[in-house]
C-alpha cells in the first residue's frame, strides 16, 4: 500500500514539473530542482521494494537526472599525462533475463594526449565504479559518485556544482612485469592524408636521408621543387613555417635528419597568418621527444663526391624536466652545367648569343638546436628552445660567350667570364612558450615569443677576358668585385585561447604581433688586372634599410550538427612597410591600416567513410626582402636582377571543394577542385637598364604588381596499400593560370593547361630490407609568377629570366633508395640512395620580352649516390606503448577542427 501511495505521489510531482518547465524565475527553478530530487528519492525507495521497476536515470517515463564526471590520468612517479588510457564507468544492474546483478558499462573513452577524460550523462544516483587500464601500467578501480545532500536550507548552487564532478588527477603505477616482455614496433606511415592537410613523415623517407629539407620536399606529394631548391605548391610559392611559426632559415639550411614531418595546408583558415597569398603553408616539424628516460640517435653519411654528413640528437626526461638537443654538420659539392641561346633585340644591330656555363660549388653548414620543457604542474608547461647555424659556400663558375652581330657581313666576338665567390651565412633563433590546460577538457591558453636573426655576406670576383676571335689571344681584360651584405631580424608575439562551448562546438581566438627589420648593402669595385688594386664605383653603392610590422587578431567558431560541420572565422590585420636608401635619403612606404581576412569551412560527412568540404579564404602575400631591396645583382652576366621597393602586397580570394573517401582496406582518395584569384600579383618584369659601372645597356629583371591573375585546377591524391609489402602514394595536379598586365610593349602570354604528377612507392622486403622509389613528371608549364630566378640564394651565376611571358618545358626524373635495418628492435640502419637515377632532371625555359627571346637549359647534380648510417639508443620507456599523438605538440598548426 505504501508503494502505491508513493507511486501516486511521484506521478503528481511529474505534473507539477510540467507546469514549471516554462518558467525561468529563480524561485521556480529551485522548486524544480527540489521536485526532481524528490522524484529520484521516491524512485529509489520503489526500486528497493521492487527490483523489477526501472532504475532512476533509466528509460522510464519521467525526467532523467544526469551529470558529468571528468579528470586526468597521470603517472604516479612523474605526474606525466597518460595518453590513450581506457576509462570505463560501470554500475551494478539487474539482468532482466537471469534476474541476477551484473556490471554494465554506462560510459567510457580513451584519454586524450594530455591525459584528460570526460564522461557525460552519468546517472546522479547510485554508486558507480571507475575502471582505468593502460598498457604498461597496473589497472586501477575505485568507487565514485555524486555528493548530493538534501537538507533544510541547502545551497542550491552547491547542489548544481555537485552534478559536474572533478575527479582530480588519478595516478597509475607502472607495471614493470608487463614492460619486460613487450617489443615495440613503430608503424607510422610515410604519408598521412586528410581532407584539410597532408602529413609527410620524414623518418620513413629513405631517399632524403643525409640530405636537406630540399631533398625532403622533392618527395612530398603536391610539391614541386626546381633545380635551385625553390618549392612551389600548385604552381605558387608557399609560406614556410618551422614548428608552426615563420622562419628566416632557407630550406638548404635545414638538415633532413632534423625533420620529423612536413605538413601541407593548401587553404589555411583565419587562425593562421594571412601571409602566403596564392599558395598555402608548409609547416616543417622538427624532431622533439618527450619520453621518460633518455633516448637519441647518431647519424653519418658520405656521398659519391666524397662529402660527409654527421649528426645526432638526444633527449632526457626526468620528473618535471624534458631536455632535448640536436646537431648536424654537412658538406656539399654541387655541379651545374647548362647553356643559353638568346636573340637580342636591344642591341643594334641585333645579335645572336650562345653561352655555355659550368659551375662548381663547395660548401658546408652546421645546424644546432636545443631546448627544454618544464612541467610546472600537470596543467602548466613552460618551454624554451633555440636554434643556430652557419655555413660557407664557395661557387666557381665559368661562362663562354659567342656573339654574332647580325650585320650584312656577320661579325663574331668571343669572351670568357670567370666568377669566384665566397658566401657566408649565420642564423640564430629562440622561442619561449607557455601553455595552460584548464580542468575543462579541450580548454587551453598558450602564449609564446619567437625571435630570429640572420646575416649573410657574399664577395664575388668577376673577370672577363675578351678574345681576338677566332684566335685564342686575349685582346683585353675587365675585372670587378661585387660585395653584398645583409642582416634581418624578426620578433613575433602570439597568444591563443581555445574554449569548448559544448562537446561539438568551440571558440578560438588569438592575437599576434610581428616586427621585421632588415638592412643590406651592395657595391661594385673596379679591379686593375695588372696591379690588383680596387676602386669603388660610387654610382653602384646602395645601402638600404627597411622595417615592416603586422598586428593581427582572429576569432573562429566551430560547430558540428550531426554529420554537418562548419567553421566561421575572421582575421583582422594592420600592416605597414618603411624603407630608406641611406645614401640618397629616398624613402619608400606602404600602409594597410585595416585588412579583413574571412574564412568559411563547411564539411558534410556521408555514409561509407565519405566526406565533402567546401571552404573559402582571403589571404595576402607581402613582398619579401629580396623583392624589395633596390640593389642590382649582376652575378649573372646575362640576367642582372633588382628589387622594387614600391611593390605593394597582393590579395587572393581562394575557393576549394574537396571530397575524401576512405575504403575498407584503409586506402584513401582525396580530390580537390580549387580556384584562386589574385589582385596586384607580384611578378617579374624586364626593362632596359644602363649600368652605372660601364654605361652599357642591359636587360634588367625586376618586379612589378600585375593587374590580376587566376589559377584553377583539380588535384587528385590516392594512398593505396597494394599489398602487405607495398604502399603507393600518387598525386596528380591539373591546372591552368593567367596573368594580366596592361603593357602593350609586353608580348601576350599564351594560356594553356598543365599537369604535374608524382608517385611514391615503398616496398617492405624480407630480412628487414625496404626500398623507396619515387617519380615526378612536369608538363609544359607557365613560368611561376614570382620567378624562380637563377641564384636561389646559392651563388649560382646563371638561370632563367622568368617573367609573365614564358614557360618551362616538360621534365621528369626518378629517385630511389634502399634501407637495411638490424640490431635489436631495428635500432640501426644502413641506407643507400640516388637522385635523378635516369639523368633526366633539367630546367629548360623559354622567355620572351620586347628586348630578347631566350632559351635556357640547366642540369644540376644528377646521379649522386649517398650512403647513410643511423643508430637509435635509449632507456626503455612505458610511454612508448601509448598511442602517439602529435596534436598537442603542434597545437598552433591545427586546421582540422571541424573534422573532429
Amino acid at each position: 500500500m505504501m508503494a502505491n501511495y508513493l507511486l501516486s505521489f511521484k506521478n503528481d510531482i511529474y505534473r507539477r514539473l510540467n507546469d514549471l518547465c516554462t518558467s525561468n524565475s529563480k524561485t521556480r527553478i529551485m522548486n524544480k530542482l527540489v521536485l526532481v530530487f524528490l522524484v529520484n528519492l521516491t524512485s529509489l525507495y520503489l526500486f528497493a521494494q521492487n527490483p523489477m521497476m526501472q532504475r532512476p536515470g533509466g528509460a522510464g517515463n519521467g525526467p532523467q537526472m544526469n551529470g558529468r564526471m571528468y579528470g586526468k590520468v597521470v603517472e604516479t612517479q612523474t605526474g606525466k599525462a597518460v595518453d590513450a588510457a581506457s576509462v570505463q564507468l560501470v554500475q551494478s544492474r539487474v539482468d532482466t533475463a537471469t534476474k541476477k546483478r551484473k556490471e554494465v558499462v554506462i560510459g567510457g573513452m580513451l584519454t586524450k594526449a594530455n591525459g584528460e577524460f570526460s564522461l557525460e550523462n552519468v546517472p546522479l544516483f547510485g554508486q558507480s565504479k571507475l575502471k582505468i587500464t593502460a598498457i604498461g601500467f597496473k589497472p586501477l578501480e575505485q568507487n565514485v559518485g555524486f555528493d548530493i545532500k538534501m537538507q533544510p536550507g541547502a545551497d542550491m548552487s552547491a547542489m548544481l556544482n555537485a552534478i559536474d564532478k572533478d575527479l582530480g588527477n588519478i595516478k597509475l603505477e607502472i607495471d614493470a612485469q608487463v614492460l619486460g616482455g613487450v617489443t615495440v614496433v613503430s608503424n607510422k606511415p610515410l604519408f598521412q592524408l586528410g581532407i584539410d592537410r597532408k602529413v609527410y613523415n620524414v623518418e620513413k623517407d629513405v631517399i632524403a636521408a643525409g640530405g636537406t629539407a630540399v631533398d625532403v620536399m622533392k618527395n612530398v606529394p603536391s610539391l614541386s621543387v626546381d633545380l635551385d631548391g625553390n618549392v612551389s605548391l600548385r604552381n605558387n610559392t608557399p609560406q614556410i613555417f618551422v614548428d608552426g611559426r615563420p622562419t628566416t632559415m632557407q630550406l638548404e639550411q635545414i638538415p633532413a635528419d632534423a625533420i620529423e614531418s612536413v605538413e601541407i595546408i593548401t587553404n589555411p583558415s583565419a587562425k593562421y597568418d594571412a601571409s602566403g597569398g596564392t599558395s598555402g603553408i608548409l609547416n616543417i616539424v622538427l624532431k622533439k621527444n618527450k619520453k621518460i628516460g633518455y633516448n637519441g640517435s647518431i647519424r653519418s653519411s658520405i656521398d659519391s663526391r666524397a662529402k660527409i654528413g654527421l649528426g645526432g640528437d638526444f633527449n632526457l626526461r626526468q620528473n618535471k624536466i624534458n631536455i632535448f638537443g640536436s646537431a648536424n654538420y654537412n658538406q656539399r659539392k654541387s655541379i651545374s652545367t647548362g647553356f643559353t641561346d638568346r636573340y637580342n633585340i636591344l642591341d643594334q644591330p641585333n645579335t645572336m648569343l650562345h653561352q655555355d656555363d659550368r659551375s662548381e660549388m663547395l660548401g658546408n653548414f652546421r645546424f644546432f638546436r636545443a631546448g627544454l620543457d618544464f612541467f610546472i604542474t600537470n596543467r602548466n608547461t613552460l618551454s624554451a628552445s633555440g636554434t643556430m647555424g652557419n655555413g660557407t659556400f664557395r661557387p666557381e663558375s665559368i661562362s663562354e660567350l659567342l656573339v654574332d652581330s647580325l650585320y650584312t657581313i656577320k661579325k663574331t666576338s668571343y669572351l670568357e667570364r670567370l666568377t669566384n665567390s665566397e658566401g657566408n651565412f649565420k642564423f640564430r633563433g629562440a622561442q619561449l612558450s607557455f601553455k595552460h590546460n584548464f580542468p575543462k577538457a579541450g580548454r587551453d591558453w598558450t602564449a609564446d615569443v619567437t625571435y630570429n636573426k640572420r646575416s649573410n655576406t657574399n664577395e664575388s670576383l668577376i673577370r672577363t677576358d675578351y678574345y681576338d676571335y677566332p684566335s685564342d689571344i686575349i685582346a683585353s681584360q675587365y675585372a670587378q668585385r661585387q660585395n653584398i651584405a645583409g642582416t634581418a631580424q624578426s620578433l613575433i608575439l602570439q597568444t591563443d585561447f581555445t574554449n569548448p562551448i559544448t562537446e561539438k562546438s568551440k571558440v578560438e581566438m588569438g592575437l599576434r604581433a610581428a616586427i621585421n627589420k632588415g638592412s643590406s648593402t651592395s657595391a661594385f669595385y673596379f679591379v686593375d688586372p695588372a696591379t690588383g688594386e680596387i676602386t669603388l664605383q660610387q654610382a653602384s653603392q646602395i645601402d638600404y634599410e627597411s622595417e615592416d610590422h603586422v598586428l593581427a587578431g582572429y576569432t573562429t567558431y566551430t560547430n558540428q550538427l550531426k554529420s554537418f560541420g562548419y567553421q566561421l572565422g575572421l582575421r583582422v590585420e594592420s600592416s605597414g612597410y618603411d624603407g630608406k636608401l641611406l645614401k640618397t635619403g629616398e624613402t619608400f612606404s606602404n600602409s594597410f591600416p585595416i585588412s579583413f581576412f574571412p574564412s568559411v569551412f563547411l564539411s558534410q560527412k556521408m555514409k561509407k567513410e565519405q566526406e565533402l568540404q567546401l571552404n573559402y579564404t582571403r589571404r595576402i602575400n607581402r613582398p619579401n626582402f629580396f623583392q624589395l631591396t633596390p640593389f642590382t645583382d649582376s652575378s649573372d652576366f646575362l640576367n642582372p636582377r633588382k628589387g622594387n621597393p614600391d611593390l605593394e602586397p597582393e590579395f587572393t580570394n581562394s575557393f576549394e571543394l574537396s571530397y575524401q573517401k576512405i575504403f575498407k582496406n584503409k586506402d584513401n582518395f582525396l580530390a580537390s577542385l580549387y580556384y584562386k584569384h589574385t589582385d596586384n600579383l607580384i611578378t617579374t618584369y624586364q626593362e632596359k637598364f644602363t649600368s652605372p659601372v660601364n654605361n652599357k645597356d642591359y636587360v634588367l629583371t625586376t618586379y612589378i604588381n600585375a593587374n590580376s591573375s587566376y589559377v584553377t585546377g583539380l588535384e587528385l591524391t590516392m594512398k593505396n596499400k597494394v599489398a602487405k609489402w607495398w604502399d603507393l602514394t600518387s598525386n596528380l595536379n591539373l591546372y591552368t593560370s593567367k596573368i594580366n598586365i596592361d603593357d602593350p610593349a609586353q608580348p601576350e602570354q599564351d594560356q594553356f593547361a598543365s599537369w604535374f604528377g608524382k608517385v611514391n612507392n615503398t616496398f617492405r622486403l624480407p630480412k628487414n630490407f625496404s626500398v623507396q622509389l619515387s617519380g615526378v613528371y612536369n608538363s609544359k608549364t607557365v613560368l611561376p609568377p614570382g620567378g624562380s630566378g637563377g641564384g636561389g640564394g646559392m651563388g649560382m651565376m646563371f638561370g632563367p629570366s622568368s617573367s609573365a611571358q614564358g614557360y618551362v618545358r616538360s621534365n621528369y626524373y626518378v629517385d630511389m633508395g634502399i634501407r637495411y635495418e638490424f640490431l635489436k628492435n631495428k635500432a640501426a640502419a644502413i641506407s643507400l640512395n640516388m637522385n635523378d637515377v635516369l639523368r633526366t632532371r633539367r630546367s629548360y625555359t623559354h622567355s620572351e620580352t620586347q628586348y630578347f627571346v631566350q632559351d635556357v637549359f640547366r642540369r644540376r647534380d644528377p646521379q649522386v649516390l649517398r650512403l647513410n648510417f643511423s643508430w637509435r639508443f635509449g632507456k626503455f620507456d612505458p610511454s612508448l606503448f601509448k598511442r602517439k599523438n602529435m596534436k598537442g605538440e603542434r597545437e598552433g598548426m591545427n586546421t582540422g577542427d571541424i573534422m573532429q
